[in-house]
């Protein structure tokens, strides 16, 4: 089923009275999205519970192997069944291989993979002890079974992200893919456990494998990106879609780009029509205020920006035309140079048409940002308080971790600040 054929939600309540109410998030559509592109089965699973019970079933059914790679993984609810779905499969003798990021996962204890170790699975975590390139995060979140089908997404194994019940969910989607191209992400994990396990924390070896990572243009192609010395791979690709581009559609948790990458979603906007949702609600307020610094910019241009109400917004996704990006990177300086991420690209017009709609179906979920609303809104202390946000959070962290991890020798039209 299509999104065009859902019914739309009826109208809520303004949004400043939604956030004063007790209500839980609200509950997604249930229907997954699906489409066939060039020999792949791709399935978008917007629903938290459903992403969960998805996970568990391809963890239960795996024959072969389990590889995981993920950045947050809590010991929660969620957590612990998808641990104990692991586990399952290494006890009936599926490999089970896990990479863990030690910074997003830092307040989790080491002793709760023993059951997965002793069943013969194997977790090991990237950046696992303290020097510079421990700035650099393993932001990827990616889920293979059996060499066959890849899940990623937005999501980390944490009960927020894989639950639609509750507050504190984080509105996100996961996309399953079966087909040809899931064994380019194969051979990368293949690449990215190897590096994780034998040489963790050099970061010539690290950038070298991102630099050199062949760089496909098929309809279903899997793009990866980290600390080079440039725009990250799949950025410089969003970079070429977005030239002479028409539309584009962006639902984007955390929004802090360089002024390159600005200008030519602005020249979008100016030409054509551009379309935005931010968060409203965030666990750093730091980053939602550095977003609406540039909200005057993009306005004046003619984009239409809203801000996401009920719940946090943790959703990569943007829409370029026909062509669909979905995966773990944000539009912030960290995703577009310096994390390792992964974005799956899909050149399809009829699937980008599906995700378009769905973003336009969000809006009664928003607060509709204006020109005039959201000058009103920024006073002179209250626009200095985004701009010092924008600092911290786009320029001083960036800045910090790439002159502390290799330099900035070179130059790119997207570096600008």
């Amino acid at each position: 089923m299509s999104i065009e054929a859902l019914p739309l939600r009826p109208l809520r309540p303004p949004a400043y009275e939604r956030m004063m109410t007790d209500a839980p998030c609200p509950a997604r559509d249930p229907a997954t999205l699906t489409a066939d592109v060039a020999g792949h089965r791709l399935e978008v699973i917007v629903d938290g519970d459903e992403r969960l019970e998805r996970i568990l079933a391809l963890l239960g059914g795996a024959i072969r192997s389990i590889d995981i790679i993920m950045y947050i993984f809590k010991h929660d609810t969620a957590g612990t069944r998808v641990l104990d779905a692991m586990t399952a499969a290494a006890r009936r003798g599926v490999r089970v291989r896990a990479v863990i990021d030690s910074f997003g996962s830092s307040d989790i204890s080491d002793a709760i993979f023993t059951p997965l170790r002793e069943a013969g699975g194997s977790v090991t975590f990237f950046s696992r002890r303290w020097r510079s390139s421990y700035l650099i995060r393993n932001h990827q979140k990616m889920l293979l079974i059996d060499d066959t089908v890849a899940v990623t997404g937005g999501f980390n194994i944490a009960a927020p992200y894989l639950n639609s019940q509750t507050e504190t969910c984080w509105f996100d989607l996961g996309i399953v893919v079966r087909g040809p191209s899931v064994a380019r992400m194969v051979a990368w994990f293949e690449e990215i456990h190897d590096y994780t396990l034998n040489n963790d924390g050099k970061l010539l070896m690290l950038r070298r494998l991102i630099r050199e990572w062949p760089v496909e243009t098929g309809p279903v192609s899997w793009l990866v990106g980290g600390p080079t010395q440039r725009l990250s791979p799949w950025a410089q690709a969003v970079r070429t879609d977005l030239v002479g581009a028409r539309q584009l559609d962006m639902a984007m948790a955390y929004f802090s780009p360089g002024q390159g990458m600005l200008r030519r979603l602005g020249r979008v906007a100016r030409h054509g029509r551009a379309r935005f949702i931010m968060a409203a609600k965030s666990d750093n307020a730091a980053t939602i205020e550095a977003s609406r610094l540039l909200y005057g910019y993009l306005l004046r241009k003619g984009a239409q920006v809203w801000e996401y109400v009920p719940c946090k917004l943790h959703m990569k996704l943007i829409v370029i035309d026909d062509v669909v990006y979905i995966g773990t990177a944000n539009f912030d300086m960290r995703s577009l140079f310096v994390n390792v991420e992964v974005m799956l690209r899909i050149a399809d017009a009829g699937f980008a048409q599906q995700m378009r709609g769905y973003i336009a179906a969000q809006q009664v979920n928003c607060d509709d940002i204006t020109a005039a609303e959201h000058k009103a809104r920024g006073g002179f202390l209250t626009r200095l308080r985004w701009a010092l946000a924008w600092f911290v959070v786009a320029a001083a962290d960036y800045t910090v971790s790439r002159r502390l991890n290799f330099g900035l020798s070179e130059t790119d039209p997207d570096l600008e600040v």
